[in-house]
């Protein structure tokens, strides 16, 4: 449809409605028990089926589920009677949905939507999980999706509660998220089952979360209420066709009339749930997965539910039926004026029965969960390329393209079935494709942008074995260039690793001078893994300067001379350490294995062994023994079993790097890496195929063991953002009986978990979502993979065992860095680095035979889109086209407060003379989703337990784009309408 048709139809919606929002929200009488029913559907964006087999209803033998069926079928249920209320949620689905809809229905839906009738809650491309999600992609698909209920449904169409129903706990930092989204509240199904008992019996089942201790009450805190049956319907009151529960038989004449059963049996659930809520309104789930197919049962006997039941005041009953919504259902809590309990820590982890913690999944699919990462990390780099060039990246010499279909996969891959390696195989291999064709879209952007930039058309390749030695351009070519572009917003050094078959290559900068360079042997590990997909015998080392956001063009021409007269890289077996100015690593002489780590800076020694082990995982039946699966950790026992005692090991050395190779066995090994300029240690750790020839499902893991006295205390990241402190065997707001001592300590670990003492702090980074523990005082592991051979039950259908490309099973690869210091200094060096993992350098290659793209343009080598580098405590989280000529900006304080004395310092910059490229005529500051100016944000106010006043949100501030400030963990985000400008070649 036209954009211009739409606005008129919208518009034509608005006279005729009766408005939307709370003041279409029904009656809820004072002295009656208000129950409200919430028809709803949850609709999984992809877990048993694809997202295509969904929506269609294909494979129905796998499960009978057809989305567009059910919207079908809603919409002619409400259109049938005005009382009728429904809530939809997965925008994904439903942009589908609307983009296939005649303009007659579509008028039908803008009326119902603008009646309050069919209500949009949540709003995001999916609902996200909260536990292996990054915190930037979350942002972008909730961005992704509101906007387009946003240019589709104007204010009415605007989302004001979450609802995070199925993803399994929930995370402080997805909290504080939602509301500097201006969300009003929060509902969600499922939390700890003691936690759950506890909650009901102190009726403390809704609350105000406290989402940071960062920025000040209530701007962070949302109002968070657990939904009494998951989100499901009260027993015996579910009528989909997929239900077995008898309907509402009505007639007098008739011998199976069951209005009295029904109406005892609803009070009955009623009085039941009020006993474990603390106001007189509750809340019951009228829908569940895939529910509302055929929608008339659902409402017809809602219908007659709610006249029976009401019926019943002539008789004096005090309880009151109504079709509501979350919104309507928050209005009614808000205007209760109760003081509500508070929370300030998270409900991870999740366990649904003794034994039973959902804590596997935190690691499970371990590739594709470092796929998604990467798929983030280009679609930034996309997003900030079609932003800075404007039309001339998605118009170019390469093609058409735009970010879109990768936003769109990325915003799939955030679903609590995608990125939590959940879904069934066929499934996962289609959320892969998905990233992948997205990545193939940007890659037409980013050519086309380079292009612009550089002046000049190359033919650009887009290495992205780079992990496993292959790419052709770099085998193949005698010279070419490698263009490097950088997304932070500082400036950055990177040491670049190219496959190559020449024993020698000059390397030259954009001026034009050497750059020091080395070719180091590909690892015998590296040839298994990729096989025949690259024949490169060795890797070309150099050291790059990228400026921020922007590239650097570095030429590379092979040196053709005999291989005896060039130094050969040195290689020594069994070394005793490694040592750049920053780190020196030991090796025990026996076992092969890390023995110490030295901060040569600080004067910092810390006794430490790292070794691979594996927790055999349970087996068993739904009968008798929960089994370890796609969601669940069970080890059978609770000390791991070492992949090996000792290591085959050598040191390969040259003037850039110095490296350890490990191997511990067959299917494990690692490399232990120092570059010359690195304040880190690089453990690049590769495993698989786990082997099953022992007929046991393995859970593998890497542990580091010190003397540190940590009484218990561990560090998670929530997010990649704010740090938690955990304790073992230990949960903040009841009296934990722990069950798994293993399983039950497991956290998310998004980018970093460290362990301290009153002076040494040990972090390890991350460069995916793992699950993490310190199972013992000084003690540190992280789960990076799994494969197993039974099913958890709990829905799947089927054990984790991804079978890889060649049908063994999976390899992975991945790299943890290491950082040892003082806990005061610790901060400065992970949160920049933590950024830098997600947001990392962008390679490029071409064969170096470009041609002029711009008449009126000299080449260029290097340039930068800021006049000036961003600070360590700025950072650029956004930068991308949010509509012509508008662009969406986010600036980001990563620190929190009192954890940095360099960088827990409010920080300012000029976003108006921020970018070389651009300028801005206008500038409006919105909320963090995008969907809605900041200075019109007004969010419910509740009474907290144990403040003093009834505090309100500060909204005593004038925006002034030359003077931006940031507190600690502050994201402030913007819409600027810009003008582009060509780039010079000083820029």
């Amino acid at each position: 449809m036209e954009r211009g048709l739409l606005v008129l139809l919208l518009l034509a919606a608005v006279h005729r409605g009766t408005g939307c929002g709370l003041s279409t929200c029904p009656a809820a009488p004072e002295g009656f028990l208000n129950v409200h029913l919430i028809p709803h559907t949850h609709n999984d964006v992809g877990w048993l089926k694809t997202v295509d087999q969904y929506y269609y209803g294909a494979k129905n033998k796998i499960q009978h589920a057809g989305v567009q069926y059910i919207l079908d079928s809603v919409v002619q249920q409400l259109l049938a009677d005005p009382r009728r209320r429904f809530i939809y949620v997965e925008s994904a689905f439903f942009w589908l949905w609307w983009q296939q809809r005649k303009e007659s229905v579509r008028r039908d839906v803008i009326r119902l939507v603008q009646e309050g009738r069919l209500e949009f809650i949540n709003g995001g491309w999916t609902m996200n999980d909260e536990a292996a999600t990054h915190y930037s992609p979350i942002i972008d698909q909730m961005t992704h999706g509101l906007q387009f209920l946003q240019s589709t449904f104007g204010e009415c169409g605007r989302p004001r509660v979450a609802w995070h129903i199925d993803p399994f706990g929930h995370s402080r930092e997805q909290a504080l998220l939602f509301a500097q989204m201006g969300f009003d509240g929060l509902f969600f199904g499922r939390l700890d089952y003691q936690d759950k008992t506890n909650r009901e019996k102190t009726k403390q089942m809704e609350m105000i979360w406290r989402g940071s201790d960062d920025l000040a009450a209530p701007s962070a805190d949302l109002f968070t209420g657990v939904l009494p049956n998951g989100y499901n319907p009260p027993d015996q009151f579910c009528w989909d066709q997929l239900c077995t529960d008898a309907p509402i038989m009505d007639d007098p004449q008739m011998e199976d009339n069951n209005v009295d059963a029904i109406v005892t049996n609803f009070l009955k659930a009623a009085k039941t749930q009020a006993g474990t809520y603390l106001s007189n309104h509750i809340v019951m789930t009228m829908g569940s997965d895939f529910m509302y197919e055929n929608a008339i049962p659902w409402f017809t006997n809602m219908d007659k539910l709610i006249d029976v039941v009401n019926a019943q005041q002539v008789n004096g009953s005090k309880v009151n039926v109504i079709y509501s919504t979350p919104s309507c259902y928050l209005a009614a809590l808000n205007r209760a004026n109760l003081t509500w309990p508070v929370k300030v820590d998270d409900f991870f982890p999740y366990a649904d029965g003794p034994h039973m913690f959902w804590t596997g999944y935190f690691t499970s699919r371990a590739g594709f969960k470092r796929y998604e990462r990467l798929s983030n990390n280009f679609l930034q780099v996309c997003n900030q390329l079609e932003a800075i060039t404007g039309p001339a990246a998605s118009h170019g010499p390469y093609g058409t393209g735009n970010s879109l279909l990768l936003r769109r996969a990325m915003g799939v891959a955030q679903h609590h079935d995608a990125i939590t390696g959940t879904a069934k195989q066929h499934v996962n291999d289609d959320y892969t494709l998905r990233l992948h064709k997205g990545w193939e879209t940007c890659q037409v952007v980013i050519s086309n942008a380079l292009s612009s930039l550089t002046g000049t058309k190359e033919s650009f390749t887009f290495c992205n074995l780079l992990n496993i030695s292959v790419c052709r351009t770099s085998e193949e070519a005698k010279s070419f260039n490698v263009f490097l572009y950088n997304p932070l917003g500082r400036a950055v050094t990177w040491n670049v690793r190219l496959p190559v078959n020449g024993v020698a290559y000059t390397v030259q900068d954009p001026s034009g001078r050497a750059v020091t360079s080395e070719v180091s042997p590909v690892s015998a590990f590296t040839k298994d893994i990729r096989r025949d997909k690259g024949t490169a015998q060795r890797d070309l080392l150099f050291q790059a300067q990228i400026p921020p956001l922007g590239f650097s063009k570095f030429t590379v021409q092979k040196v053709s001379a005999p291989e005896r007269f060039f130094t050969k890289t040195k290689k020594k077996i069994s070394p005793s350490k490694i040592e750049n100015k920053y780190y020196r690593v030991e090796f025990h002489p026996e076992t092969g294995l890390i023995s110490g780590i030295y901060n040569l800076v600080k004067g910092i020694y810390l006794p430490l062994t790292q070794n691979f082990y594996w927790y055999n995982a349970s087996d068993g039946n739904a009968d008798s023994t929960q089994t370890s699966g796609a969601y669940i950790f069970r080890p059978n026992t609770s000390t791991p079993i070492p992949v090996s005692q000792s290591v085959r090991s050598y040191l390969v050395q040259n003037s850039l790097v110095q490296e350890v190779y490990q191997n511990f066995s067959s299917w494990c090994s690692q490399v232990v890496r120092l570059y010359s300029d690195q304040p880190y240690v690089e453990l690049e750790w590769t495993v698989g195929p786990i082997p099953l020839r022992d007929n046991l499902g393995k859970e593998v893991i890497s542990r580091f063991d010190s003397k540190l006295q940590t009484n218990g205390l561990f560090y998670t990241d929530a997010n990649g953002r704010q740090i938690l402190q955990r304790r073992r065997d230990f949960r903040e707001t009841w009296s934990l009986q722990q069950t798994e001592p293993v399983a039950g300590n497991y956290y998310p670990v998004n980018s970093r978990i460290y362990i301290k003492d009153k002076n040494i702090q040990l972090t390890v980074l991350t460069d995916r979502s793992q699950g993490g523990s310190s199972i013992t005082d000084g003690s540190l592991e992280l789960m990076v993979h799994r494969r197993l051979l039974y099913d958890d039950y709990r829905g799947v259908g089927e054990p984790l065992l991804e079978p890889g490309q060649y049908g063994t099973g999976l390899i992975v690869r991945g790299r943890h860095l290491l950082v040892l210091d003082t806990p005061k200094d610790s901060a400065d060096v992970h949160r920049t680095l933590a950024i830098q993992e997600y947001m990392s350098p962008q390679i490029i290659l071409s064969p170096g035979n470009g041609v002029s793209y711009d008449s009126k343009q000299n080449p260029i080598s290097q340039f930068s889109a800021l006049r000036t580098p961003l600070s360590n405590n700025i950072h650029l989280l956004s930068l991308a086209v949010h509509e012509p000529h508008k662009l969406l900006i986010r600036l980001e304080h990563p620190f929190q407060a009192h954890e940095s004395s360099n960088y827990s310092q409010p920080a300012t910059v000029n976003l108006q003379e921020m970018f070389s490229t651009l300028s801005f005529s206008e500038v409006e500051e919105m909320t963090l989703s995008a969907n809605l100016p900041k200075n019109k944000m007004s969010r419910m106010r509740w009474r907290a337990a144990g403040a003093s006043d009834h505090p309100r949100e500060d909204k005593s501030y004038s925006l002034d784009p030359t003077n931006i400030t940031l507190n600690p963990m502050e994201i402030r985000t913007f819409l600027a309408t810009s003008q582009y400008r060509k780039p010079d070649a000083n820029s």
